[in-house]
C-alpha cells in the first residue's frame, strides 16, 4: 500500500499531511505542522520548519508533493482554435511568451485541458520561473532527504480535493485558503479548476485589515466573471486563518455568497477520526498528497529539465516488496498450472467413465481408453455377419430389377421389401414365363442369390400374372472368409505331404 506525503511551505507555517492508499479506500494517517522561525534567512528558516513538521515521520513515503507559492506563478485560462490541438505545446509556448512577465527559455510550464469545442479548446496553464520550482526542489530535499515527485502551482493543487469532497463538484465554488500573509482564491466550475489567484494579504492585521481582504476576495470573483467565467455561488474557507473568530459571517456579509468551512473529504480519517475540524487547516497538505494518486486536477512544474526520475536507490529500497511480489506471482503461476493439470485430470476420468458404460452397454464389455473401445469394435465388426454399409442396398435392388426386366415386358411392381438381406418383390407380369424371365435374369447377378418364382396367381378380369418372386442380396466383397479351425492347416499340409510322397 503506497504512502504519499504532502508538504504545504507557507510564510508563516509548513504542514504535512501523510495519506496511504488502500483497495478502494484512501486513508489519512497524520497530520503536523511547525513555525517558521523568525530570525535567520528565509531559505534557512523554511526548511528548519520542513525538518520540524516532518520529525515524527515514522520512515520514508513512497513519494512526496509540494508546491511553489501562486505569487511566484503566472496562470492563465487560454481559448486556441481545436486545430492547434496536434502541436499544443508549440503554440502554447508562443501564446503563453506573449504574455508572462518572463522569458519561456528560462521557465518551466504545465497546461490542463478544460473542455472543447468544434472549433476551440479551453486550456488553463501556468508557468513559473525555472530556478523558483528548483530551489523548491532542493529545499525539499535537503529538509528530507527525498526529492518531490510533483511541484504544483498555488491554489491550484486545491483542486485535488474535489474526489473527495462531493460539495465542490456542485456548480460554481470558490475555495479561500486564509494564510497569516497570503490568500488562495481557487473557482471551480464543474468539478474543474478554472481560474487560481494569490492575493499579497492575508490575517494578520485583522480586523483592521479585514474590508481590505475581502474587497481583494470580490475583485478576484470579478476577474474571473470578466474571463467569461460564472459567479461563485457558495465559498468554502480552510486554511489556519479559517478558525478566526467571525471569519465566516463577515465574509459572507461582505461577499453576498453563502460562505462556510470545507467540508470534511470522505477519506478514511483513522487516528485522525476525533478532531475533524481541524482538517480544513490542512487542506492544500491533503491535497498534495492525493495529487499523487492521480486523481487531482492539480498542476506539476517538474517538466522538462526538472523532470522527476527514479535513481536505483528507490528500486533498492523496494527489493523487499518487489521480492515479495515476484514470490506472489510464482505462487500463483504454480497454483494455476495445478489447477489446470487437476482440471484435464477430472476431466480425462470423466470421459472414461463415459466411454467405459458405453462400450459395456453396446460391445458387452467395459473399455476404458480409445485404443481398447477400437479394438472391442474391430472384434466386433470379424464377428458379424452384417456389413453395416453392404455393397448393395434398396435401391440397387430397384436398379438390378429394371436392368433384368426386358423393355418388350409391360410390368408393374407392387411391393419390394428389403430385410437382412433378403428381398421379397411382389409385381405383375404379363405371363408366367416372362415371369421366370426375370428370375433368370436376376440370378445372373453377382449380388444375388436364390432367385426363385414362389407363386404365381392370374389377375381377375385379364389375362396377366401376379407374382411372388424372392432373393437374397449379398455382393462377394459383403462374405467373409470362415476362419480356419484348429489342426485344419496342419492336417491339410500333412495331406499334401503324403499326397506328394506319392
Amino acid at each position: 500500500m503506497p504512502t504519499w506525503l504532502g508538504i504545504d511551505i507557507g510564510s508563516a507555517s509548513v504542514k504535512v499531511a501523510l495519506v496511504r492508499s488502500a483497495y478502494r479506500k484512501v486513508a489519512l494517517l497524520r497530520v503536523a505542522s511547525a513555525d517558521v522561525p523568525t530570525s535567520g534567512g528565509v531559505a534557512e528558516a523554511t526548511r528548519i520548519a520542513v525538518s520540524r513538521a516532518l520529525a515524527d515521520e515514522p520512515q520514508g513515503p513512497d513519494a512526496v508533493a509540494t508546491a511553489i507559492d501562486g505569487a511566484r506563478a503566472a496562470i492563465h485560462r487560454l481559448l486556441l482554435p481545436a486545430t492547434a490541438q496536434k502541436q499544443l505545446n508549440e503554440v502554447l509556448a508562443y501564446e503563453l511568451g506573449a504574455q508572462v512577465p518572463f522569458d519561456l527559455e528560462t521557465s518551466v510550464f504545465d497546461w490542463r485541458l478544460l473542455g472543447r469545442t468544434d472549433d476551440q479548446l479551453s486550456i488553463v496553464a501556468a508557468v513559473a520561473p525555472l530556478e523558483d520550482v528548483r530551489a523548491r526542489i532542493e529545499l525539499v530535499k535537503g529538509a528530507n532527504a527525498q526529492e518531490p515527485e510533483r511541484v504544483g502551482i498555488g491554489a491550484l493543487v486545491l483542486g485535488a480535493l474535489v474526489p473527495f469532497v462531493p460539495a465542490l463538484a456542485e456548480g460554481t465554488v470558490a475555495i479561500v485558503e486564509l494564510g497569516a500573509k497570503a490568500c488562495d482564491v481557487l473557482v471551480l466550475e464543474g468539478g474543474e479548476a478554472v481560474f487560481a489567484r494569490t492575493l499579497s494579504r492575508g490575517t494578520e492585521g485583522l480586523p483592521a485589515t479585514a474590508p481590505r481582504l475581502a474587497r481583494d476576495i470580490r475583485v478576484s470573483f470579478a476577474a474571473h466573471r470578466a474571463q467569461g467565467g460564472a459567479a461563485p455561488e457558495r465559498v468554502f474557507l480552510c486554511g489556519g486563518g479559517a478558525f478566526v473568530t467571525g471569519a465566516e459571517g463577515f465574509l459572507s456579509g461582505e461577499l453576498e455568497i453563502p460562505v462556510q468551512l470545507l467540508p470534511q473529504p470522505t477519506l478514511d480519517m483513522g487516528p485522525l477520526a476525533g478532531a475533524p475540524n481541524e482538517l480544513p487547516r490542512y487542506a492544500k497538505a491533503t491535497a498534495l498528497a492525493l495529487t499523487l494518486a492521480g486523481r487531482g486536477t492539480g498542476l506539476n512544474l517538474r517538466r522538462g529539465p526538472l523532470a522527476f526520475e527514479r535513481g536505483f536507490a528507490w528500486v533498492r529500497e523496494r527489493i523487499p516488496v518487489l521480492a515479495g511480489l515476484g514470490a506472489v506471482l510464482l505462487v500463483s503461476f504454480f497454483f494455476s498450472g495445478w489447477a489446470r493439470i487437476y482440471e484435464a485430470h477430472k476431466e480425462r476420468d470423466s470421459l472414461q467413465a463415459a466411454l467405459g458404460s458405453v462400450t459395456k452397454e453396446v460391445l458387452g464389455t467395459e473399455a476404458t481408453s480409445a485404443q481398447d473401445a477400437q479394438d472391442l469394435l474391430t472384434k466386433e465388426a470379424a464377428l458379424s455377419d452384417e456389413d453395416p454399409m453392404p455393397h448393395a442396398d434398396g435401391f440397387d435392388v430397384m436398379v438390378r430389377l429394371s436392368q433384368a426386366i426386358p423393355s418388350s415386358i409391360k410390368h408393374d411392381i407392387e411391393e419390394l421389401d428389403l430385410q437382412k438381406g433378403h428381398v421379397i418383390v411382389r409385381g405383375v407380369a404379363g405371363s408366367i414365363p416372362e415371369a421366370q424371365a426375370i428370375a433368370s435374369a436376376l440370378a445372373d447377378d453377382p449380388c444375388t442369390s436364390n432367385a426363385k418364382i414362389k407363386s404365381t396367381t392370374q389377375m381377375v378380369g385379364t389375362d396377366r400374372q401376379k407374382y411372388l418372386l424372392e432373393f437374397d442380396l449379398r455382393c462377394p466383397e459383403d462374405v467373409k472368409p470362415v476362419p480356419k479351425k484348429k489342426g485344419e492347416a496342419g492336417s491339410s499340409g500333412a495331406a499334401s505331404s503324403t499326397s506328394g510322397g506319392k
